[in-house]
């Protein structure tokens, strides 16, 4: 593709622009959105998000339409997974509903900047360094493997992490409206929703960690890994609020989640050989004896994967609801 800094500036500044908006228009006065509000939203955004792949196949061919769409999808599934940590927190720090979409927007606003600069990073690192596939891909298997295995055993709102945070911070017992910090006697406290704030941005840290790699093992165009992320995380607060009580019924997620990151893995390793430059590989010559995996495959197997994953958990917590339900006596 083809990218002017010109249509990068302009995607960019439409992209702020979007959360300007939300911000103004929808977090700014603190409330708990309806379902009927996040549905229209979240469809808004999802329409748009297919509106643009379909816009990059017909301008930059259908290859490249593909690979945004293989990553859109990709993206939006760990967003989601992003999502039930994001309702972990909440709980554990008994955040008030009303505040809920100020936490969930700063959150989104922090990932949109830590995956910007991992997607600059990783380009500058493709670009030069050709074994940077081999790490990528050794990095999505050992997250594929914890994702299918070290799901969820911990509560981000209580882990070493924010304890650490207490200890450093002098921390009020209740919440002040969304404020962040509070005067009580002369002294400054932080309140619990700085502490959300922190932890919300540490989790999107890691999450970066997984979301980049993963992508960059989908399209190696940097221009279609930042669109795609910034589509997964627009409309993420409605969705949010939307499916929250079906967050708690995809028990599989964390598994369909391994299956695609191990796929993508092995993509980036297979495609690693086709581009091999290190010396002690093949004599430094590229290895092509398996054919590289096509984007068409990518995608189907992608799409598979998390229809699967969300059939298969429905109707797991369906079966377990019925289970415990008293039965009826005749």
């Amino acid at each position: 593709m083809n990218i002017t800094p010109l249509v990068w500036i302009i995607t960019i500044a439409v992209t702020i622009a979007f959360f300007v908006w939300e911000f103004f228009a929808h977090v700014r006065k603190p409330h708990e959105p309806t379902v009927g509000e996040s549905a229209r939203w979240s469809t808004f955004y999802i329409g748009l998000a297919l509106l643009f792949g379909v816009g990059v196949g017909v301008v930059s061919g259908w290859t490249y339409g593909g690979e945004y769409f293989a990553g859109y999808l990709t993206e939006k599934a760990l967003s989601i997974d992003n999502l039930f940590v994001f309702l972990i927190v909440m709980t554990g720090f008994a955040v008030p509903k009303i505040y809920q979409q100020k936490v969930l927007m700063i959150g989104i606003v922090i990932a949109l900047i830590m995956r910007g600069a991992f997607i600059a990073v990783g380009a500058a690192l493709i670009e030069n360094f050709s074994w940077v596939f081999y790490l990528f891909g050794a990095l999505l298997l050992f997250l594929a493997y914890r994702q299918a295995f070290a799901h969820g055993e911990s509560n981000p709102a209580d882990g070493r992490f924010m304890r650490l945070v207490r200890r450093v911070l002098p921390v009020s017992d209740e919440y002040n409206g969304d404020k962040l910090t509070v005067v009580k006697d002369g002294r400054r406290f932080v309140t619990p929703m700085l502490l959300v704030i922190v932890a919300i941005g540490f989790i999107d840290l890691v999450f970066a960690v997984d979301s980049i790699p993963a992508i960059y093992g989908l399209t190696q165009e940097a221009y279609l890994v930042f669109t795609a992320n910034a589509f997964a995380l627009m409309g993420l607060r409605q969705l949010y609020f939307l499916i929250g009580g079906l967050l708690e019924r995809l028990v599989y997620l964390a598994q369909g989640l391994a299956v695609i990151l191990a796929f993508i893995g092995v993509k980036l390793l297979i495609h690693a050989l086709h581009k091999n430059e290190l010396p002690f590989i093949n004599g430094g010559e590229h290895v092509t004896i398996i054919p590289e995996i096509p984007i068409w495959l990518s995608l189907v197997v992608i799409a598979a994967t998390i229809a699967v994953a969300t059939i298969a958990s429905l109707a797991k917590t369906r079966r377990d609801r019925l289970a415990v339900e008293p039965h009826d006596v005749a």
